[in-house]
């Protein structure tokens, strides 16, 4: 969607938007931390972010790599930059397309600055001279397919001779097909808008969003203010703690919320914040503007973020086991033709791409995984690290790129009593019967609908434990459930051919949706990412360390396993088939502090608790979408 048609919307609904600036880093492990970065600011729900270029335009791939990623995987409208400096037209041309390739249609034209080593700008060969010049390249190569931004200057561009000449360039881009303007940054917010007003009486009418740069640092925010005017109170402010960056950082959020605020009251459309790639004082300012709150819940169409690849479109059902790798999952299914929509369909027709192509990473290097994993010497030291990042201790797992679903933690207590008990959780969703769609928590989808989804686990565990739970399963008819390992052996209690909807919402107007879904043939394709990724972690550290054979004994001997509780009314339904596990760790606590008789009592009081359940979970009606088939005696061979 173009960046001018939301504009429009915005003021339709009288609601003030705002949006994101992040530069392309120059290192494989800042990519990374980028990404996160822009995932987590996603939720903030910017109305778009935009991507710079390089400079210089040294780094190309990667600009286009990060609008690839925001477009495809989070969801989010993205403008991408486009300069003129060391950019031939057939650079331009190839940038264009593949802009256009990944579903992006806003370009944010520029000159850009004097290449490497030159004082002055000139343009490259086989060029464009100017901002204007580019602009009607877009338009005459690619027509109204792109909305086009560009640059706005309060204060002039230090180029220009007078004011008055550099409104004239800036009217000659619009007047040249610019849809709308971003200003740079600046200070002072009545000098800015006495500005505007200049440029409406030269008949400049589009949008023109105001450019704002959170104060960071004393350093940055002296270099950055070189030919800007600062009112005096920001600099009384700012000279005392020059030498304290927190005090620097807060002040910096008190001018931004002052600035928002002000600007807002004199009536812009947007407001855009320069965010040097960094999130908190961005977030603390659009918290103190009132334009978040700290519980805001963003609205999506899916209980994933929408991508807006044009080939997604339609795409309208994913395999609940990609819920934490939602990059890995667009990766290895980019070559689809078509995408599920409506329902899944032949489970057998999904091809995902082989690792070996698209690679099973993960997000530190060796020594950054050390800091965030630390060294594993045995078992019990990896169930512990499972259980810091349910406590939200740690933020991510080999995997899942960003801490525990918000959703999840409605189970947390659970799953770390489940994690300290050997089952090492990796994904989860709780029951739902009939949450609002405009729910903070569980809600997504049009107004006015409800959604609900199944009781879903998913954990690795050893083939001992395994054995118990197949013993078990049998008195839980409602549910189903895939055992895998990492050469195939299948245990199941399904007939595997169909999907079983986990997640599905009824909204008005509209049929039934079934968005997320536990399929046999996607399991079997996440199993080798899955345990792939054990691999990958075990290889973090020397060959014949302990962390590396405990590790790597995990990856080549555990099950992973995926439970689904059909019963979508029974809350914490799927957690009774551990109570047993969890009585027995009670108990033998209770015994190792001397507390014989209170152990025997929890072991008796919990027996009938579990009985009594389970009798209760036997006369409910099965929620299914398949029949559900004694276990296998042996396993399958996937």
């Amino acid at each position: 969607m173009k960046i001018i048609d939301r504009i429009k919307k915005g003021q339709e609904e009288g609601r003030p938007l705002f949006s994101f600036e992040y530069f392309s880093p120059k290192t494989a492990q800042g990519m990374v931390n980028l990404h996160d970065r822009i995932e987590r600011m996603c939720y903030l729900g910017p109305e778009f972010i935009d991507i710079t270029w390089g400079a210089g335009g040294s780094r190309p791939a990667a600009t286009l790599e990060v609008v690839s990623n925001a477009q495809k995987v989070y969801g989010v409208e993205t403008c991408m930059h486009l300069i003129c400096t060391n950019n031939p037209t057939d650079k331009i041309d190839k940038a264009l397309n593949e802009a256009r390739a990944c579903g992006n249609q806003n370009i944010l034209a520029l000159r850009g600055d004097p290449p490497h080593g030159q004082s002055e700008w000139t343009a490259c060969e086989g060029g464009l001279n100017y901002a204007e010049d580019l602009v009607r390249y877009i338009r005459k190569t690619h027509g109204d397919y792109f909305g086009i931004g560009v640059a706005g200057y309060p204060e002039k561009h230090p180029e220009s001779a007078t004011m008055e000449d550099d409104l004239k360039y800036l009217k000659a881009k619009v007047d040249a097909g610019a849809d709308f303007i971003v200003t740079q940054l600046f200070f002072d917010v009545p000098m800015f808008l006495d500005w505007v007003k200049q440029c409406r009486a030269i008949g400049i009418n589009c949008p023109i969003i105001p450019g704002v740069m959170p104060i960071q640092a004393y350093a940055s925010f002296k270099k950055n203010i070189v030919g800007v005017s600062v009112p005096q109170w920001i600099l009384d402010g700012v000279e005392p703690i020059k030498n304290d960056d927190q005090a620097i950082r807060a002040f910096g959020v008190e001018v931004g919320i002052k600035m928002t605020q002000e600007l807002i009251q004199g009536g812009v459309c947007g407001i855009h914040y320069y965010t040097f790639n960094l999130e908190r004082s961005t977030r603390l300012i659009l918290e103190g503007a009132g334009l978040v709150s700290k519980t805001d819940y963003i609205k999506k169409n899916m209980p994933w973020r929408s991508s807006f690849d044009e080939k997604r479109k339609e795409e309208s059902v994913r395999p609940i086991f990609w819920s934490n790798r939602a990059k890995s999952y667009i990766s290895r299914t980019d070559n689809w033709d078509e995408f599920p929509n409506g329902r899944w369909g032949d489970s057998r027709s999904p091809a995902y791409g082989d690792l070996d192509r698209y690679g099973v990473y993960l997000k530190y290097t060796a020594d950054e995984a050390h800091q965030h994993w630390g060294s594993p010497s045995d078992v019990t030291e990896v169930c512990k690290l499972f259980v810091k990042y349910c406590h939200g201790e740690t933020l991510t797992l080999p995997w899942s790129d960003q801490a525990l679903a918000l959703e999840s933690g409605s189970i947390m207590d659970r799953l770390i009593e489940l994690n300290s008990l050997g089952y090492l959780t990796i994904n989860s969703q709780p029951a739902v019967n009939g949450a609002k769609s405009d729910d903070k928590v569980f809600g997504w989808g049009p107004k006015g609908g409800y959604v609900y989804q199944k009781a879903y686990l998913e954990f690795f565990v050893s083939p001992e434990t395994l054995e118990n739970l197949k013993q078990r399963m049998p008195k839980f008819s409602n549910y189903t459930y895939m055992a895998i390992n990492k050469t195939g052996d299948l245990y199941t209690n399904t007939n595997g051919s169909k999907p079983n909807a986990v997640t599905w919402g009824v909204f008005p107007g509209r049929e039934v949706v079934q968005p997320t879904i536990v399929e046999l043939s996607s399991f079997d394709a996440w199993k080798d990412e899955a345990f792939a990724l054990w691999e990958q972690w075990s290889k973090c550290y020397q060959q014949d360390s302990k962390p590396r054979e405990v590790l790597s004994e995990i990856g080549e001997t555990w099950y992973l396993v995926n439970i689904v509780n059909n019963d979508y009314h029974a809350k914490d339904g799927i957690f009774e088939l551990f109570k047993e596990d969890v009585l027995a760790f009670q108990a033998q606590q209770a015994a190792a502090n001397g507390e014989v008789d209170s152990a025997e009592k929890v072991h008796a009081e919990t027996r009938v608790a579990v009985d009594q359940i389970a009798a209760k979970l036997r006369d409910v009606r099965v929620n299914s979408v398949e029949e559900v088939v004694l276990p296998s005696a042996e396993p399958l061979r996937v």
